[in-house]
């Protein structure tokens, strides 16, 4: 009797074993690991070679020129288009698009990058992307250089979104004997700032027109970032993009009708980003037209609307470990069991620095692995042996974004063709603030 409940609960057990077995292998991630493509097996011997052996920023000019053409082409009236300086933080970089958009308008979202700039492109003819603090504003007098060919009175817009701030700007203004140019932000959907009616509007404009020795009124600008990522469910983006016209158009037609003199001259209406650029074409009377990170693509604008546009910018690092399987501290006993269960960490690899705002691109089937935790000194990758991974090999991260990233790793390695034929410095390294602010400019009422 004993051998028969024996042998009967061998059975249950092998029954059980196979029915687990059956399951993980139905429900086993597949093996995604595959070697560099041809494009970042080139990249990767070249940094072998001639990179600097640590965590870099690789920007590829074959890449950032076809981008610029694309946007060109959609854009069409080149007078049109506006730099964003702060997804482009690099005095060469911006200097490149310049020649071949043939644009001077830059948007700026950072106090120390207006004066920065200003030295830098004293052509250029600036809109800011955000309200400044009233003390920004004092501080940008106070660094601009005397000798400086830029002109704030003529090339610098600053971005007014409440009666507050202008009075602030107006005040500041009536001490120090100056004309500041204002542009109005109004909200047109994404809720995050800016006037929201035509009774702010009028209260706005007519302190402007009141005080014409003062204050100037240039336009608008109207940020629309949200109908690139409409939920299907609430709305359609042309809907969506429909609505925000109406909205710019309504405070258009007001100003227009209301305030005929002050909207005689040209005056700039900014919309757009990278995600949504392209919806305006054909669209004449938002004349100003904002994209920064589209050019260079990071991951977080793998959208319909920037799918012609090709990703130029990676991060490169090298591998400095590698070890078979995956050991954990304290549960090391499980190190066998972990490539059984997922293919994709068979191997672990310890990279030059890490945790920043990137994915992994190549060679396919890395992954960060959630069990042993994230480092920004030496990340975590697991991958099958598909990869072909080795020591002081790199691997290639796409950001997820452009304007933080492109300011933590020092000089853009620039890349044309496959080779590295350059390194651009970054607004961090340009930009020398000095010691004592007050001392370039005594005269400024603060």
């Amino acid at each position: 009797m004993g051998l028969i409940f024996s042998l009967a609960l061998i059975v249950k057990i092998l029954i059980c074993v196979g029915i687990l077995s059956l399951f993980i292998c139905v429900f086993r991630p597949r093996d995604k690991g595959q070697p560099y493509d041809d494009y970042f097996f080139t990249l990767n011997e070249e940094l072998k070679r001639y990179g600097p052996g640590h965590p870099a920023l690789v920007l590829d000019l074959n890449r950032l020129d076809q981008n610029i053409q694309t946007m060109k082409d959609h854009i069409g009236d080149k007078g049109r288009y506006r730099v964003v300086a702060k997804s482009l933080p690099s005095v060469n970089l911006i200097r490149r698009i310049f020649e071949q958009t043939e644009t001077n308008k830059l948007m700026v979202f950072h106090q120390p990058f207006i004066n920065l700039l200003a030295e830098e492109f004293p052509r250029a003819h600036m809109l800011l992307g955000k309200p400044m603090p009233i003390k920004a504003v004092r501080v940008f007098y106070q660094r601009l250089k005397p000798n400086n060919v830029f002109d704030p009175q003529k090339q610098l817009q600053w971005l007014i979104d409440s009666r507050d701030r202008l009075e602030q700007y107006l005040k500041f203004a009536e001490q120090n004997s100056i004309q500041l140019l204002v542009n109005i932000e109004i909200d047109v959907g994404l809720h995050r700032g800016g006037i929201k009616n035509i009774y702010e509007l009028n209260g706005l404009l007519s302190i402007i027109k009141e005080r014409p020795e003062h204050l100037t009124f240039t336009g608008f600008t109207g940020y629309d970032a949200h109908i690139a990522k409409v939920p299907p469910v609430l709305s359609s983006q042309k809907s969506a993009f429909k609505k925000v016209l109406d909205i710019y158009r309504t405070f258009i037609n007001y100003g227009r009708k209301q305030y005929p003199e002050m909207f005689s001259r040209e005056l700039t209406f900014n919309g757009a980003g990278s995600m949504t650029y392209q919806l305006y074409q054909g669209i004449t009377d938002i004349n100003d037209i904002s994209v920064g990170s589209g050019l260079v693509k990071p991951k977080g604008f793998d959208l319909d609307t920037l799918k012609d546009h090709l990703p130029a910018l990676f991060i490169a690092t090298p591998v400095l470990k590698r070890s078979r399987g995956l050991q954990i501290p304290f549960i090391e006993f499980l190190s066998p069991v972990w490539g059984w269960l997922n293919p994709n960490w068979k191997n672990t690899f310890f990279i030059y620095g890490g945790y920043w705002k990137a994915n992994y691109h190549q060679p396919k089937g890395l992954y960060k692995n959630f069990i042993y935790g994230y480092s920004s000194n030496q990340e975590i990758a697991t991958a099958s042996n598909r990869t072909g991974l080795k020591v002081d090999d790199h691997v290639f991260l796409r950001p997820t974004q452009s304007e933080a990233v492109m300011l933590q790793f020092g000089e853009l390695i620039i890349i044309q063709d496959g080779r590295i034929i350059d390194h651009w410095p970054v607004f961090n390294q340009q930009q020398r603030e000095p010691s004592n602010v007050k001392s370039i400019s005594e005269n400024l009422a603060c």
